[in-house]
């Protein structure tokens, strides 16, 4: 019993939160277990007045089978004193008396923390060739993307999947549809400092539910699906007079913001009406937590290049997912002439509420923000 109770003392002020009433409680139980246990060694070892001596017997059975009263050996009580004593040294040099610190000042807390930077030293020393590299050169390192893989399981998967294929709300990380760019810089820079995407509702500027539905409609048309031509043209008035702005005019989106191709068919929260009316109604808020805080930047760096390497062979250079600059040139010349022909009738009637993109379900990475530690890297 005296060494379950000393355990738990021990356990209880090894982290420093006994209270002045507990750390009381736990003195007096401590002492009454050590005097209850120098009693009962001292009163069944001594020897009474009148007790039979060590050859004597009172009880024989069978003529010779007989009882004796010997007391235990010297040497065994002595080692139950020796037990005591070590209890008390224990408590001199260990907290467990209540509050009291102890001589040695331990707590579970520095034990910990020396532990964890003994283990962070291997760490380093693990990541270290890594530190500074490119995301494309570490991807062509067959171990560092073995060390990606293993730090994406512990941080990433519980929103993206063990096979980085995301869910709904969750970006699937093994195909070519990079929101925010797949560069490997931009991946990187997902990863360090994360990514929050703002899909406002639009219900009440588009005119209620009807105008929700004409947009919806508009963006089933823009992937090639077959709809109802005078919903879609209703749609497509509202959308160039709100959701331009982010999304473009011919609705490729813009990576800059976060704004999801809505001519492609991929789509974050689904692609049913349904889903559509409710991002364009409700509007979509995701949310990727910076990991730099979480795991460091090498670390990032090798579960960047694990991302990257999921899309792309070996050797595969990252210059080829970067535009050249006179095609982006060209694209925002081509998207700036594109706007100045919409009809501006319709744009007038809705520019005051063109701040924020029309929504569609892929809007913008979203991720679990409870996880996080456990939270994983949406860099789509």
């Amino acid at each position: 019993m005296s060494a379950s109770v000393l355990t738990t003392a021990a356990a209880a002020a090894g982290t420093g939160t006994v209270s002045s009433g507990w750390s009381w409680y736990i003195i007096a139980l401590i002492v009454l277990n050590l005097g209850g246990c120098l009693w009962l060694i001292w009163w069944t070892g001594r020897r009474r007045p009148g007790d039979p001596s060590a050859t004597d017997t009172s009880h024989i059975w069978d003529g010779d089978l007989t009882e004796y009263n010997k007391p235990m050996p010297r040497w065994w009580i002595n080692l139950f004193y020796l037990t005591i004593i070590f209890t008390v040294g224990y408590l001199v040099w260990y907290p467990g008396f209540g509050a009291f610190a102890g001589t040695s000042k331990w707590t579970s807390a520095i034990e910990h923390d020396a532990e964890k930077a003994k283990q962070d030293k291997k760490l380093e020393a693990a990541f270290a060739p890594y530190a500074g590299k490119a995301i494309d050169a570490i991807a062509q390192d067959e171990r560092a993307v073995k060390l990606g893989r293993a730090i994406f399981a512990n941080n990433c998967a519980t929103c993206h999947g063990s096979s980085a294929q995301g869910a709904i709300g969750y970006p699937n990380l093994t195909d070519k549809i990079w929101h925010w760019g797949g560069t490997p810089d931009q991946i990187l820079e997902t990863v360090l400092n994360g990514r929050q995407a703002a899909m406002p509702g639009w219900q009440d500027a588009l005119g209620g539910p009807q105008g929700v539905t004409e947009v919806a409609v508009y963006l089933q048309s823009l992937r090639g699906e077959r709809v109802d031509a005078g919903l879609a043209r209703a749609g497509e008035l509202k959308y160039a007079g709100i959701c331009v702005s982010c999304h473009g005019v011919d609705g490729k989106g813009n990576q800059a913001l976060g704004a999801p191709n809505l001519t492609d068919d991929y789509w974050l929260y689904g692609d049913s009406i349904a889903a559509i009316q409710e991002s364009i109604a409700k509007g979509r808020n995701g949310a990727m937590p910076a990991h730099l805080p979480i795991i460091g930047e090498t670390r990032a760096r090798l579960v960047a290049a694990y991302v990257w390497s999921l899309t792309h062979k070996p050797g595969e250079l990252a210059q080829a997912e970067a535009p050249a600059p006179e095609a982006t040139a060209e694209a925002t010349d081509a998207t700036a002439a594109d706007a100045t022909s919409v009809d501006a009738t319709a744009a007038d009637a809705t520019t005051t509420d063109a701040a924020t993109p029309a929504a569609e379900t892929t809007e913008a990475p979203t991720t679990d923000a409870s996880s996080s530690p456990e939270a994983s890297p949406a860099t789509k």
